[in-house]
């Protein structure tokens, strides 16, 4: 990754991704974060609220109903968070290109 793509978290916000790294897709033995599943992640930083835009691997997902649910639970543990909103979507939809390195590592893709 070259210096311009990377982005500096602030504590907090590495702190929202460890929490996103904590819940897992179903069906890929990966982190959401590392599979490319959180479009967008928006943090207050006046009130610490976050709004999380994500999708599913699949829109027939057999968790698509949970999964924000896990989202929204996990992100709510970090010490500090306001209210926290979990939005699905499904455009663009998600495919492997959207994988980190080390989720490509770990699925042995790499």
């Amino acid at each position: 990754m070259d210096s311009s793509t990377q982005t500096h978290h602030s504590p907090f916000e590495a702190k929202i991704i460890a929490a996103l790294r904590s819940v897992f897709d179903p069906e890929i033995p990966v982190n959401i974060y590392d599979l490319g599943l959180i479009y967008n992640l928006k943090i207050n930083e006046q009130t610490n609220d976050v709004a999380i835009l994500m999708t599913l691997t699949t829109p027939n997902c057999p968790v698509a109903e949970d999964m924000p649910l896990q989202v929204q639970d996990a992100v709510k543990l970090v010490e500090g968070v306001g209210t926290v909103k979990v939005e699905l979507t499904f455009e663009p939809p998600w495919d492997k290109e959207m994988l980190s390195e080390s989720a490509l590592l770990e699925l042995g893709l790499l």
